[in-house]
């Protein structure tokens, strides 16, 4: 059997209330502690136990009293059996403990998004999430593959909703989604601004600055910083100056999590240009907002 779980985890967990108890009056022997610990088990770990071992010795013990039988009966009682599987189907009616359906599945995805969308990404979090909220609504657990598929879908869609909700807010800003559009949609190796070279400015007709000093300096702005020297701190001023004429809305990313931001950044970083202008318009947009965004701890 599974490791004892101690008095105060036997006494909170397999201790049969007066309704449940009732439930075993036309029960005996063996039946009647196969069904009784099949119960607490499930409301403690929120699913029918598999197998004999993966029952506290204890907690077999503390239940075989209450009930009034023998805990070496419990070696005649047959898990996998159509008894145990026809006790599993009458504790569900008693409990409102169901299976996992195709619906629950979606409701479950939908109501994870809801909570992650904006700041979390880690899967080990979301699968704790999914596995409490599947107790809070008395969902025994899905096969192992269908949980990670409910994991995926509930992070795909996250992302996608808090892309959609970055997007709008730069498409807000005027000019903001051409200009970042430039960084990736003009050849750098271009000449097309009279040879003002990449760290002039340079002045449009509508007297702002010269586009083509935006469109040439991605690769500029990826680029690590090295050491501190006074050429460095010039490259990085130039830097500077470059993001600034992007104009990035000092909101645009309100309320998103640093690790949804980093991630962003990250992708965008290890994307080439010509990656980045496969994306869709609107994840295209948001990555190169992240690349260019201060540090994701002042964006609260």
């Amino acid at each position: 059997m599974g490791r004892d779980l101690g008095l105060d985890g036997v006494v909170d967990h397999f201790t049969l209330s007066g309704d449940e108890v009732g439930w075993l009056r036309n029960k005996t022997g063996a039946t009647r502690l196969g069904f009784a610990v099949q119960l607490k088990f499930l409301t403690w770990r929120g699913r029918f136990p598999k197998m004999r071992l993966e029952l506290p010795p204890d907690a077999v013990e503390h239940v075989a009293k209450q009930v009034g039988v023998t805990a070496s009966e419990l070696g005649f009682y047959d898990f996998t059996s159509r008894a145990a599987k026809r006790h599993r189907s009458e504790l569900r009616n008693l409990t409102g403990w169901h299976e996992c359906s195709v619906t629950d599945q979606v409701k479950l995805v939908s109501h994870l998004v809801d909570v992650i969308w904006h700041d979390e990404r880690r899967e080990e979090q979301v699968r704790a999430e999914l596995l409490r909220q599947m107790r809070v609504d008395l969902i025994e657990p899905p096969t192992a593959a269908q949980i990670d598929s409910v994991i995926r879908s509930a992070l795909h869609q996250a992302d996608e909703r808090a892309v959609a909700e970055v997007a709008a807010r730069l498409a807000r800003v005027e000019d903001c989604p051409r200009r970042l559009d430039a960084l990736v949609f003009t050849d750098p190796t271009d000449d097309g601004a009279q040879n003002d070279g990449p760290g002039t400015e340079t002045v449009d007709s509508d007297g702002g600055e010269d586009e083509d000093d935006v469109e040439s300096v991605l690769s500029d702005i990826k680029a690590h910083p090295g050491n501190v020297s006074l050429n460095s701190l010039l490259d990085e001023i130039k830097k500077l100056k470059q993001v600034r004429a992007v104009s990035i809305p000092a909101k645009a990313f309100t309320g998103i999590g640093v690790q949804v931001i980093n991630a962003w950044r990250a992708r965008a970083s290890a994307a080439s240009p010509s990656h980045l202008r496969r994306f869709d318009d609107p994840v295209r947009h948001v990555l190169l907002a992240a690349l260019l965004a201060p540090s994701p701890s002042s964006t609260s």
